[in-house]
């Protein structure tokens, strides 16, 4: 793949990416918009289209040749998206209003906060098909997002900076310590959700 065909590849996937950016923003402004506290769901929201070389590898990972076909047929990450959140339940809402909107297809979805990885990881994780309009007609492109809460985003950026393709002699001992650690960030996350229960309740 050379540098126009990356080029050609990616300019869709940078459209839709800023499609569902901006249908973001508008939920994070109007999603609790009778609430006299002005409460938004979004702490904030982190996005990336894959570089050349990070598509070539994850093709030749999956023992495809690095071409602009297999990228567009096999990889469904080329754009991505994280959504850090406040509390749970703002990104169930979130998710539930935009797998409602008629014009978003939902492609694949995973659900880790409900059944977390072994190893404690916790997020949301769906995969919408966007719809991108081009002179000769439409076509829809995925979008990964992953919702997290701001202590999921914390547990998983530190795991990633301790075990990023580093092989460790303690590994077993470092898998046990990281997952009591994802306990101890979901209760105190749970305890934070009591005083927002506490605003909304106040307000209401």
């Amino acid at each position: 793949m050379n540098e126009k065909e990356y080029y050609n590849l990616i300019k869709p996937y940078e459209d839709a990416m800023q499609m569902i950016l901006s249908r973001l923003d508008t939920l994070n402004h109007t999603l609790y918009e009778s609430s006299a506290t002005h409460l938004v769901p979004i702490h904030n929201i982190q996005s990336r289209i894959k570089s050349k070389k990070s598509i070539e590898d994850k093709l030749i990972k999956k023992e495809k040749k690095p071409s602009l076909t297999n990228a567009k047929n096999f990889l469904m990450d080329i754009a991505g998206a994280r959504v850090i959140c406040y509390f749970v339940n703002d990104i169930y809402n979130l998710v539930e209003i935009l797998k409602s909107q008629t014009d978003l297809i939902v492609m694949k979805e995973r659900d880790y906060i409900a059944g977390p990885k072994p190893n404690g990881y916790r997020s949301y994780h769906i995969i919408l098909g966007i719809p991108v309009y081009c002179l000769d007609g439409m076509e829809y492109f995925p979008v990964e997002i992953q919702f997290r809460t701001m202590s999921m985003d914390f547990w998983a950026s530190m795991e990633h900076r301790i075990n990023y393709k580093k092989e460790r002699q303690d590994r077993e001992k470092l898998v046990k310590e990281l997952k009591e650690h994802a306990r101890k960030l979901e209760k105190i996350e749970k305890s934070f959700e009591k005083y927002s229960e506490n605003i909304q309740n106040t307000v209401e």
